[in-house]
């Protein structure tokens, strides 16, 4: 993620939040060039597995009733 520095001076404690929660990046701009990377302290998120693929797999017919395909196992 990039950002002028200008918006990050006004929402700089939202994006230290930001950083925080998501370990992502922040590069941070003056007039289009790179001058600063706001990055997160220590190793790897702590993050809950619990959830993480919600919403990933669909449905689009019925997987409970058995299916009329042979399947040759040998």
């Amino acid at each position: 993620m990039e950002i002028a520095a200008g918006k990050f001076k006004a929402e700089c404690l939202r994006l230290m939040d930001h950083v925080h929660e998501t370990h992502e990046e922040i590069i941070i701009t003056k007039r289009g060039r790179q001058i600063a990377k706001l990055v997160p302290i220590g190793g790897n998120p702590e993050k809950n597995i619990y959830g993480w693929m919600k919403d990933s797999v669909i449905f689009e017919d019925d997987i409970i009733s058995p299916i009329e395909e042979k399947w040759d196992v040998e």
